[in-house]
């Protein structure tokens, strides 16, 4: 049975999980998910999700939903398709490990917040904070100095290959790029050599080229 991955492709959750199937060389069907009627909120689509949140999952008889969940699955479950994103050795990725937690722990929870604030609030009529722009902005540049320190060590975030770790940062890095909040990343010369190298992915190109309206 064919992979769904259920959602809005201009989520960067759904665009995680696109990317991961884009690194694995995998096919997938794509089910849109109507926001405007409340799809989300109805059967079938809280079955998958109870939270009634994109995206969500099905592989034949397993359905899941939150995209680092679904992402590490697919890691594991196609470990030997396409890119490698996890490592079989247990101290390598207990590495991708960490950076994985610092991702969503710490990255997201300043980028995300920024993307909505600058991107998501004029979509829909509403006025961006500039006083909660500010402060998202400085907590980021604390994570992003942090990274700066790591990524002059290291290719990757986990070492000198791509993983799963590297992967999670491309929807909202893509987007925040599009803001003034680029200059940030820009400040910090190892940080901005990573992003560009992630942004550049073949993987990548391939899902924004399968969102384009």
């Amino acid at each position: 049975m064919a992979i769904k991955v259920h959602g809005q492709p201009l989520s960067a959750s759904v665009q995680r999980v696109l990317l991961c199937l884009a690194e694995k060389g995998l096919e997938y069907e794509l089910v849109l998910v109507d926001f405007a009627t409340g799809q989300h909120k109805k059967e079938p689509f809280i079955s998958i999700n109870p939270f009634g949140q994109i995206p969500g999952f099905e592989d034949g008889d397993l359905t899941l939903f939150e995209s680092r969940a679904i992402t590490k699955y697919i890691s594991h479950a196609y470990a030997d398709k396409g890119t490698p994103l996890i490592a079989e050795d247990p101290k390598k990725q207990a590495i991708i490990g960490v950076w994985l937690e610092v991702e969503a722990l710490k990255f997201d929870a300043a980028g995300q917040k920024l993307s909505s604030e600058i991107l998501i609030k004029p979509m829909l009529g509403m006025t961006t904070d500039e006083a909660a722009v500010e402060q998202f902005e400085g907590e980021l540049v604390k994570v992003l100095d942090v990274y700066e320190a790591r990524l002059a060590k290291s290719k990757y975030l986990a070492g000198d290959d791509y993983s799963l770790a590297d992967l999670h940062h491309v929807p909202i890095i893509s987007s925040l790029f599009t803001t003034k909040v680029k200059a940030v990343f820009e400040e910090h010369p190892h940080v901005s050599a990573w992003c560009a190298d992630l942004l550049a992915r073949p993987a990548w190109q391939k899902v924004l080229e399968g969102i384009k309206f």
